[in-house]
């Protein structure tokens, strides 16, 4: 473990004499950092990284939600997503590093983010990282793509530009802000790797996805099986509980036991394909062998994760499997992963907007909008553009008036 740095005392005695000497100026009240942003303080300052860029592994794990303790799908806690399972043990290396047991880094938020501060350390040191590169955003690169613990550096190159991703965009919640920044990561030996399931990442042509505009990125051949013993009936829409390039490694796990055909990230609704559509992804329990799976990044209590972007993607990814396969596009063929007999799971869950979804996906078409998710402002599916009206205030009204094609009718 990093020794626990104080604070500088050079020049104090100094400061105070000129204090003393100095009129008295009327008191600023400061504005006081938050419980959380105080936490991201502290942890960055005790095991010298970079404020923003703890703060950014954070929000690309859990948007800085710890979720009460719960565990993600990989069994990652906190807001750091801290893991323990059998192929990583983030947890037990925090637990180590900070002498503090594992059962308060799991539920206990400052704690958590202390334990991610320490991990981003010690692969610091393991990556050799100076005094002076630790100063450097744009050298911890290699550390932040270490601290995926993917399979594979392809994957752990896809976590890793998620992060820098989010600093470039910049990060505001209401606990915590980080300003946008023009910064160039170091790749060091990721540069000689391509991101997952990128076009130049050397996979072969068998890898090609089969739905046009996902990545292609293959889950662990024990966690499928090859064919089918039943035809495709439904689409099974679930929450990864978990990140977007951290689901994509649970998938490629071989402790994991579990897939799913597509994932699809939150902020711009890009897809991975992982499974062929004509084998049978372990997603569903009784549901595997006559249902595509297509999970979802986020969590099922956050609404947040569920954007635009990924709402018009995956009804997109939908529209899709259900013109190739011959299916209704409605809630007879599109189930929630909970409808799925012999399942115990709650996802999607109650924030997810069925009846936006499937309007999504019977919306567009045409030759030049195959894979498309219709016009923006098309809310029936008829082919012709709505009136949409948004309030703002706390309770985000949205009023639609549908067109005719000659006139608008009333607003719901």
């Amino acid at each position: 473990m990093p020794p626990t740095r104080l604070p500088w005392r050079g020049g104090v005695a100094a400061v105070l004499a000129a204090a003393l000497l100095s009129p008295v100026a009327p008191a600023t009240p400061a504005t006081a950092a938050g419980p959380l942003d105080s936490a991201f303080a502290r942890a960055a300052g005790e095991f010298d990284v970079p404020k923003d860029l703890l703060v950014a592994v954070g929000y690309g794990e859990t948007r800085l939600d710890g979720h009460e303790g719960r565990p993600s799908q990989a069994n990652g806690y906190g807001v750091m997503h801290l893991v323990s399972n059998p192929r990583q043990r983030t947890l037990e290396r925090a637990a180590e590093l900070t002498g503090q047991p594992v059962s308060t880094l799991r539920s206990v938020t400052s704690a958590n983010i202390r334990g991610g501060a320490a991990l981003l350390r010690d692969l610091a040191d393991a990556e050799r990282l100076t005094a002076a590169d630790r100063d450097r955003i744009s050298a911890w690169y290699p550390v932040v793509a270490r601290y995926a613990h993917a399979v594979d550096d392809a994957t752990a190159r896809l976590y890793a530009d998620h992060v820098y991703d989010l600093l470039h965009t910049g990060i505001s919640t209401a606990a915590v802000r980080v300003a946008p920044q023009r910064v160039q990561p170091e790749l060091g030996r990721y540069a000689r790797v391509a991101p997952a399931g990128s076009a130049t990442s050397g996979v072969g042509a068998a890898a090609v996805p089969e739905y046009p505009p996902a990545r292609w990125i293959a889950a662990h051949g024990g966690n499928y099986s090859a064919g089918r013993s039943s035809r495709i009936t439904t689409v099974v829409i679930h929450v990864t509980q978990g990140s977007y390039a951290g689901t994509i490694s649970w998938f490629q796990n071989p402790a994991s036991g579990v897939s799913a055909h597509y994932v699809v990230k939150s902020s711009n609704g890009e897809i991975t394909q992982m499974v062929r559509e004509g084998d049978t992804a372990y997603h569903a329990r009784s549901g595997n062998p006559y249902t595509v799976g297509i999970e979802h990044e986020g969590y099922v209590d956050n609404p947040a994760w569920f954007t635009d972007a990924m709402y018009r993607s995956s009804a997109a990814l939908t529209r899709y499997l259900c013109d190739k396969y011959g299916l209704p596009k409605n809630r007879t063929a599109i189930k929630a992963h909970y409808e799925i007999p012999g399942n115990n799971h709650t996802d999607p869950g109650p924030h997810w907007n069925w009846d936006y979804y499937i309007s999504l996906v019977n919306a567009g078409g045409g030759s030049g909008g195959k894979y498309l998710a219709g016009s923006p402002t098309d809310f029936t599916g008829d082919g012709r553009d709505d009136i949409v009206t948004f309030t703002h205030g706390t309770l985000n009204d949205v009023y639609v008036a549908t067109s005719t094609g000659t006139t608008f009718t009333g607003t719901s």
